[in-house]
């Protein structure tokens, strides 16, 4: 009787969708050098809609291009990212960590090689997209994370300063921002 009550626990459990995101931290250097294109730019528009290569929902997200920080783009770039709500099928497919981008604010994005099925979210998920915006009358930069932590490669550690708010260490002037990854990628 005790195996059938476990078996139930076991069905249980194993029926239960379970799902979670982990994602180690990487540093402002790691995020610079990993992306094949990283850029300024304002979303002008979100589609959600089931896409015909993978058959799951996904969200397209076109970005005008501000400013070219590392790779080639044209004037505008979407990237295609798993997860959203179509509204037309009331289908919702929510992937923990894949960062949503609002029409009509800024972001600084660090995007690595599209997949084959050509979905393309920022490297290390949220850490990739960085919130653009005005403050006391500079433009800031932030994702909620300390910008000036070290990066740590073959037990060496390596690290371009990077003004941050005193008051804010999550937050940069955007002009240093930018500069400090150009620096990276042009040691």
């Amino acid at each position: 009787m005790r195996s059938f009550y476990l078996f139930l626990v076991f069905l249980f459990f194993a029926s239960t969708p379970a799902s979670a995101t982990s994602v180690l931290p990487i540093s402002l250097e790691q995020l610079s050098t990993r992306a094949s294109l990283i850029f300024y730019g304002e979303v002008i528009s979100n589609q959600v809609k089931k896409d015909e290569q993978s058959g799951r929902i996904a969200t397209f997200t076109k970005f005008k291009i501000i400013q070219l920080i590392k790779g080639s783009a044209g004037e505008t770039h979407t990237i295609k990212q798993i997860g959203g709500h179509d509204k037309a099928s009331n289908t919702v497919l929510r992937i923990h960590g894949v960062p949503q981008f609002h029409t009509g604010n800024n972001y600084v994005v660090f995007l690595p090689e599209k997949s084959k099925l050509g979905f393309c979210s920022p490297l290390g998920l949220q850490q990739g997209s960085f919130t653009v915006t005005e403050k006391n009358g500079e433009t800031v930069i932030s994702n909620g994370r300390a910008l000036n932590r070290p990066a740590e490669t073959n037990n060496r550690t390596t690290s371009i300063p990077l003004a941050v708010r005193a008051e804010n260490p999550s937050q940069a002037r955007l002009e240093d921002f930018i500069n400090t990854v150009r620096a990276y990628n042009n040691p």
